[in-house]
């Protein structure tokens, strides 16, 4: 081939020669001047085939042949110019769809996380060194549903819904929290007919009784109280922290001197707001069913609390507690009343105390409480003289006459009395040690359980009487 067929060839801006299509004997055809005065157009390609070039196979640099192959042809600027502005959308779409997964796995793996982290408290006991001086496994579900209630409803002092993501938030961890109860079992012996006509008395597992009579009560007792606080989503009050007057306290001047009036004890719950004519008679007859709704739950839930704390043993160290005389426990002006009066009356009793605070009053429970196991414990040693004779004991009704069970018969009425007309005291020591000393696991979730519905419900009692009661005061003031 001649020079000139060669010139033609490199001169051609698209056609880069492979370096063993050259003559390494022509030194004509390879001279410098010819690569070096590229115009603007053929650097602007370069760029822009190597840019196109990234969405590409790889290409080997030794498989370039004397004639270019038809793949590697050069394209044209607009044709590349399209192909880069494809290439950055499908990169932005997998970039796109990359982050989506990535959220995904996120949250997976904080769900994930949260879930060890509880699962490693349960079996550590709360016990973060590992050195197995932990508490028992009940006493862990009890700790954890007792703080699950302070976490969603702690900051909720308000008659309003929950957030959805705090209502999310107790229904899951809740029935992660009970599903322990559907493992626990107990055996009854049930008739099996066989295939030859022979009844064969089997085994069979169901519910343990306590769990499934109490159980399902409660989480319909959860139910009503959310729909409760979710009745309250349109209302015609608001609420107005105490110290601070905001913009919206300021529709009504009267609610500081309502505050005063009751001496409000509880600085830190905010206070409740009406319009200067209070409230309408459909919003006064809403609040009034919800509070009687609300009641009849913290009965229910009180009872059922009472009653699973009855049904756990007494610990020995309670026991080994006890003051050695009744009497000495309680003072002589009550001691005088329960073994004098011939008609006992607690809440005669209970006036005459005066009783002052909140405290006072839990005061006074310990003590009858205490007394009244004290006496239980001497009536138990004077009739332990021999088997027969406290057979005899049991069955006549000398057992009613004793002394000591005279006095703890009274102490139980005393300190159900108590308990009645102070519905918010805090746990007694007794109440207090049981928990502590349990070993049921399905005591301690019903006992939990029953306790923070408990709460809750007398919460939202407090929150409706106070909203009725700014409202009676401001009506009374306006007339």
């Amino acid at each position: 081939m001649d020079n000139s067929s060669n010139f033609d060839e490199i001169s051609d801006p698209g056609y880069q020669p492979s370096p063993s299509s050259l003559d390494q004997n022509d030194h004509s055809t390879v001279e410098t001047p010819v690569y070096s005065t590229m115009s603007g157009d053929s650097s602007m390609f370069g760029r822009t085939y190597s840019e196109t070039s990234a969405f590409s196979d790889p290409i080997d640099d030794n498989s370039y042949s004397s004639e270019p192959s038809p793949s590697h042809w050069p394209v044209t600027k607009s044709g590349a110019r399209d192909q880069a502005i494809f290439g950055r959308l499908e990169m932005k779409q997998q970039k796109q769809v990359v982050d989506d997964k990535l959220d995904d796995q996120e949250s997976v793996d904080l769900e994930l996380e949260t879930m060890k982290e509880r699962f490693s408290k349960l079996l550590l006991g709360e016990d973060m060194s590992g050195s197995g001086k932990g508490v028992c496994t009940a006493v862990t579900i009890s700790n954890a549903i007792t703080n699950l209630y302070a976490t969603v409803f702690g900051q909720n002092l308000r008659l309003e819904p929950l957030k959805p993501e705090k209502k999310s938030m107790w229904k899951r961890e809740m029935d992660c929290l009970l599903s322990v109860c559907d493992y626990i079992v107990e055996f009854v012996p049930k008739s099996q007919n066989s295939r030859d006509g022979t009844t064969l008395e089997v085994m069979e597992s169901r519910p343990r009784s306590d769990i499934y009579i109490n159980l399902p009560a409660l989480t319909k007792l959860d139910a009503m109280l959310i729909e409760v606080l979710d009745s309250f989503q349109d209302r015609e009050f608001w609420y107005a922290e105490q110290g601070s007057m905001s913009s919206n306290s300021t529709r009504s001047g009267s609610f500081r001197r309502v505050i005063i009036q009751r001496k409000e004890e509880k600085w830190w719950v905010p206070v409740p707001c009406v319009l200067p004519d209070g409230l309408s008679e459909k919003s006064r007859k809403h609040l009034r069913h919800k509070r009687d709704c609300a009641y009849q739950i913290h009965k229910a839930a009180m009872a059922i609390n009472s009653s699973i704390l009855a049904e756990m043993e007494i610990p020995h160290t309670y026991m080994a507690s006890l003051p050695k005389s009744g009497r000495a426990c309680l003072g002589d002006t009550i001691y005088r009343y329960l073994y004098t009066a011939d008609r006992f009356s607690p809440d005669h009793l209970l006036d005459c105390l005066n009783i002052a605070s909140e405290h006072e009053a839990l005061e006074l429970a310990d003590q009858v409480e205490a007394s009244m196991y004290t006496w239980r414990r001497k009536a138990c040693l004077s009739h332990s003289k021999s088997s027969w004779d406290m057979v005899k004991d049991l069955m006549s009704d000398i057992d009613r006459t004793d002394k000591n069970h005279v006095l703890a018969e009274r102490a139980e009425t005393l300190l159900f009395c108590l308990k009645q007309r102070y519905p918010e005291l805090s746990q007694t020591s007794l109440d207090t040690c049981k928990i502590q000393y349990n070993r049921d696991v399905g005591q301690a979730i019903l006992e939990s359980y029953s306790r923070v519905l408990e709460g809750l419900a007398f919460n939202i009692v407090a929150w409706i009487d106070d909203v009725l009661f700014v409202d009676k005061s401001v009506r009374t003031q306006d007339q």
